[in-house]
């Protein structure tokens, strides 16, 4: 009787025991629910989406760029409004998430590398470590326990924490970061380390005066895609099977960073470059890219999508080098020693700061005067120095928000300077910066590219995303010019990335493939090739184009509407390319912002 009294004792302790172990499930169901995640969901797709839309879109709007940059910071933020306000965790959970992802992110934000703390730290930072909580949690939401947020931390932690191992080397063209290990050098970490000092890389210039006189009397590539800024190579005849012939590697240097191109005159080579604190004219021999000699400007601009250098390339004039640093300081040195022989500060003669990407003008001399965009207010856009002191000899407004440069051309039998910037294009006298002509036509952003002159007075203006390219005809033969629009076309958004012409047709990137367009019509003929925001040179006699892709690939095609025809494509440097290829004589210079190279290419058998 006793024993039956003791198991009943116990079945019913054992009863009592379930039940109080359903009620405490019951209990803590009560407490956490599961989650509401579909506006996460959304959140996250949008994230996404806005990364991606740039790229998805072929005719949106110049700040369509915006979404890849801030779109995904903005999918964050209201990530974390879900989770404050409408993920459905108990309020003690929404505290501790919003706290823990608060002390990640400061512990990742102090941890961060240097280059990492501009719009990296919005972009890819802030989107990387809430995107992992988010994700997490989505995971775990029907996880009812204190566990799923401790755990959805842990991730925020390792998505923050995984930036602090990076180093950004600013932006390709598409808008993702150039992303390296932090702790591997970088290519000018790397040339540094490779000099010593100035004099073990810098010998005495080995050509006469005489020499070097004749040669920039006579220069073949005297500036910014060569004499005439439209990037035509002529003269020579190249073979058009370059796999049976591949071009020939003569020498690679280091360089410091910029996008610098090279001007040339005779066996010398003058490009523009980054090393640490100083911004470098330089010099090199064309046979050999042995450096002859550098002038140092202390200066340095860097910002931190285009990253750090120098961004226009020097002119050959007047017995002189002229150039533009990227923090405004208009120079003028003797090409065969580099002796400074005089410079201005923009900022000060202009009276501005330099612009989001720097200064990029590439001067032009024009009888006597060295004419620069500076992009001023009051009358201190378009500015003419004169060459042999850098005195200031006349200054006019010229639009604004542009990274062109002044070009030289003919409009009917008047020569004048032609400017494109955001507002349109305008013409001045070379001789006093008189308005010749003005011609609106906004591009709701930037311009940075050359207009082309056509048939003596027609006038190509590209622009980028949103506004395209247009064809204009100008009557100069009456006070005040006028002009008509020919064609507009959204089919050619060449951005950065400049476009030849050859027999009627325009070659050139729109967006980041290539593309050929009729210049009667503004009809698009073909479009293919994926190169990024390269660069294209033509070959002028040999009916090629020549490009250097934006990942370092030197690609050929032929010059013909009928159809996309690559005909060779080979590895020429590493790592991002916005620079101008030159090809002098047989000789490909190139460069980006850490290496140079030269190249014999194939000639037509008998030259």
């Amino acid at each position: 009787m006793s024993e039956k009294q003791t198991d009943g004792e116990g079945v019913i302790s054992e009863m009592e025991s379930t039940a109080s172990d359903v009620d405490s499930q019951v209990d803590v169901r009560a407490v956490y629910r599961n989650l509401r995640i579909w506006p996460a969901v959304f959140f996250l797709i949008a994230m996404v989406i806005a990364k991606l839309l740039p790229s998805m879109i072929e005719n949106g709007p110049s700040q369509i760029w915006m979404s890849a940059a801030f779109g995904p910071l903005l999918a964050s933020l209201f990530l974390l409004l879900w989770w404050l306000i409408g993920s459905r965790a108990r309020w003690q959970e929404r505290i501790l998430g919003l706290l823990g992802l608060a002390l990640a992110f400061g512990l990742a934000a102090f941890l961060l590398d240097s280059t990492m703390l501009g719009p990296a730290i919005l972009v890819l930072t802030i989107p990387v470590g809430v995107g992992g909580f988010t994700l997490a949690t989505i995971c775990l939401s029907k996880l009812h326990s204190p566990a799923r947020t401790g755990l959805a931390l842990i991730v925020a932690f390792l998505g923050f924490g995984y930036t602090d191992l990076l180093r950004a080397e600013g932006m390709w063209g598409d808008f993702a970061f150039d992303l390296h290990w932090r702790w591997s050098p970088d290519a000018e970490d790397r040339l540094l380390a490779s000099q010593k000092n100035d004099a073990d890389q810098v010998g005495n210039a080995t050509y006469s005066a005489d020499e070097v006189n004749q040669w920039m009397s006579t220069s073949q590539w005297p500036g910014f895609r060569g004499g005439n800024r439209d990037s035509r190579q002529s003269g020579v005849s190249f073979a058009s099977d370059w796999q049976a012939r591949p071009p020939e590697e003569l020498w690679r240097i280091a360089v410091g960073p910029g996008w610098s191109s090279f001007a040339v005159a005779g066996q010398l080579l003058y490009t523009q470059e980054q090393v640490s604190d100083r911004e470098l004219i330089a010099c090199y021999d064309a046979s050999t890219g042995r450096k002859i000699w550098a002038q140092a400007i202390e200066s340095r601009f860097d910002d931190p999508l285009g990253g750090p250098g120098p961004r226009a390339t020097p002119t050959l004039a007047e017995g002189g080098v002229f150039s533009l640093g990227g923090q405004g300081w208009l120079s003028r040195v003797d090409p065969q020693s580099g002796a400074l022989v005089w410079k201005k500060d923009l900022r000060v003669v202009a009276d501005c700061s330099p612009p989001m990407w720097g200064f990029c003008s590439s001067p032009i001399v024009v009888d006597g005067r060295v004419i620069v965009y500076a992009g001023g207010k009051n009358g201190k856009g378009l500015m003419a120095f004169d060459a042999a002191d850098g005195e200031l000899v006349w200054s006019v407004d010229a639009g604004e928000n542009s990274y062109a440069s002044p070009q030289l051309s003919t409009i009917g039998d008047q020569s004048g300077v032609l400017m494109l910037t955001g507002n349109g294009i305008s013409i001045h006298d070379p001789d006093n910066g008189e308005v010749l002509f003005d011609y609106e036509w906004k591009s709701g952003g930037y311009r940075s590219l050359q207009p082309q002159v056509i048939e003596g007075n027609k006038v190509l203006l590209p622009s980028g995303m949103g506004t395209g390219t247009r064809l204009i005809e100008i009557s100069s033969a009456e006070s005040p010019w006028t002009a008509k629009e020919l064609w507009t076309t959204l089919q050619l958004k060449p951005d950065y990335n400049d476009f030849v012409i050859h027999q009627g047709h325009l070659y050139g990137f729109d967006g980041g493939i290539f593309t050929c367009i009729d210049l009667n019509t503004g009809e698009r003929r073909w479009k293919g090739g994926r190169y990024g925001k390269g660069q294209v040179l033509l070959l002028e006699d040999s009916g090629l184009l020549l490009i250097t892709a934006e990942k370092g690939q030197l690609v050929v095609l032929s010059a013909t509407p009928e159809e996309k025809n690559e005909l060779f494509r080979m590895n020429a440097l590493d790592g991002r390319t916005w620079n101008h290829p030159v090809v002098v004589g047989d000789r490909l210079y190139v460069r980006n912002s850490s290496e140079a190279v030269c190249y014999k290419l194939p000639v037509v058998t008998g030259q």
